[in-house]
């Protein structure tokens, strides 16, 4: 029986059910972890274990050459571009590492640039603190090692310019993959980044299927609604950035005119439970204890409920304070 590539709605079927495993998977291990060492050091290597329980469900499956359980769930096996054998081990093992190595390293690398070039002096206290925490081994560790020598190295001038620039990289990244989506719809081809990149597509095991013409004609109809939105949205984040800048000028204005009023009130910020640091933009659970805004963000995609009391809350009821004194 002939193969025949696979549509659009194999394709987005099989990414969702891997993606269903893999956040069990994920989940699982969370919740092990968390278990055995404790909440402290489960904030600090959560996405730690979320990159080895994706690396160890491609490893398994993909880079082993077996099917992914999305792939076989709608019958479609990979090939290389040649459609005629399976991918090498080599091209399996670039997608392992671009689809789930790199976007962890590329998200570790843009936010400890971010960081630095917006912490200053005071960043660079909070990092030797960190480091002690995480130890000098980590990854993290050494990113921001290198990021402050980095960083050092630039003026205040030249570093007020990279600081759009960081925040216009990550949001581009977001656009990015909204482009290929909407491209994929249209192509029919490559849903991932990650598989364009390693040259990796897709044939269907099933027969011919009657409806297939209709299907591609409906997705390309999607892409190019897609794209529309797209160019929308461009135009919106556009908005968003200068007004985000001009908000940012205004803030560090008013920061800087009562220095005296701004130390004392450091001076009585109470620690964060979770982290037993100085508390970094103090947020509210709705039955009133303070946290980190990242520690109680962290600690609600694994459980919705405060870590003091146990009160159940849905995250989109935590407030953050905002000029909280």
């Amino acid at each position: 029986m002939p193969l025949a590539p696979a549509n659009q709605s194999q394709l987005v079927r099989s990414s969702q059910k891997d993606e269903y495993y893999r956040t069990s998977l994920r989940n699982n291990a969370n919740e092990a972890f968390q278990t055995l060492a404790g909440s402290k050091r489960w904030l600090d290597w959560r996405r730690e274990i979320e990159l080895l329980s994706d690396l160890a469900y491609y490893g398994l499956t993909t880079f082993s050459g077996y099917q992914t359980l999305g792939e076989e769930y709608v019958n479609i096996v990979q090939v290389d571009p040649t459609k005629r054998q399976i991918p090498s081990w080599a091209r399996r093992g670039l997608f392992v590492f671009c689809h789930a190595y790199f976007p962890y390293l590329l998200g570790k690398v843009l936010v400890c640039l971010e960081n630095e070039l917006e912490g200053g002096q005071e960043s660079r206290s909070g990092v030797g603190r960190r480091q002690a925490a995480s130890g000098l081994w980590s990854l993290e560790s050494w990113l921001r090692r290198w990021m402050l020598r980095a960083v050092g190295l630039l003026s205040e001038s030249q570093r007020k310019a990279c600081l759009p620039a960081v925040f216009v990289l990550q949001q581009s990244l977001t656009l990015l993959h909204r482009l290929h989506v909407a491209l994929f719809y249209i192509s029919g081809s490559f849903y991932h980044l990650s598989k364009r990149a390693a040259g990796i597509s897709y044939l269907r095991v099933t027969g011919p299927n009657s409806d297939d013409g209709t299907i591609r004609s409906t997705y390309r109809l999607l892409g190019a609604v897609s794209l529309l939105q797209l160019l929308i949205t461009v135009c919106l984040q556009l908005n968003n950035f200068r007004q985000r800048q001009r908000a940012r000028q205004e803030w560090k204005l008013y920061r800087n005119l009562s220095p005296q009023r701004t130390q004392s009130l450091r001076s009585r910020v109470s620690r964060c439970i979770l982290c037993l640091e100085e508390r970094r933009h103090s947020t509210s659970t709705p039955c009133g204890h303070l946290f980190c805004w990242e520690c109680i963000t962290e600690w609600c995609n694994t459980k919705a409920e405060c870590p003091l009391c146990r009160e159940k809350f849905q995250p989109h009821r935590l407030v953050y304070l905002r000029n909280y004194s």
